[in-house]
């Protein structure tokens, strides 16, 4: 009984140490980035698309944007997503790595739509 509870701290805490980076992480200004035309940029894989996405959405896997030659001019606001926000804060740095200065972390993509629905309504 006594190591579950201390596995289940264990396991509250390490969520809530993720939850408050994941937040802590997600860039400031999405709202004015969308409304200037961002590409939203879901770096989950396409199973997980498929099973939800923001429409509109590029879907371009994490595993396959490690080359330097992505389909994106190098000016372009892109705004990356996943499904809880960890590959997301990857992606960001990355693509940075490449020379995509404009790229901004959105998070996990269920809270960035609710931020896009509110910038299109």
């Amino acid at each position: 009984m006594r190591a579950t509870l201390i596995i289940a701290g264990f396991c509250i805490l390490f969520y809530v140490v993720y939850k408050t980076y994941s937040i802590a992480n997600i860039s400031k200004g999405l709202k004015q980035k969308i409304a200037s035309g961002a590409v939203i940029l879901d770096v989950r894989t396409e199973i997980e698309f498929k099973q939800g996405h923001i429409e509109g959405a590029v879907n371009i896997p994490l595993s396959c944007l490690h080359t330097p030659v992505i389909a994106f001019d190098k000016d372009q606001l892109i705004i990356t997503c996943c499904s809880h926000g960890l590959r997301s804060i990857k992606e960001v740095d990355l693509l940075k790595s490449h020379g995509y200065y404009n790229a901004y972390n959105g998070g996990a993509w269920s809270d960035l739509e609710k931020v896009i629905n509110e910038v299109r309504k």
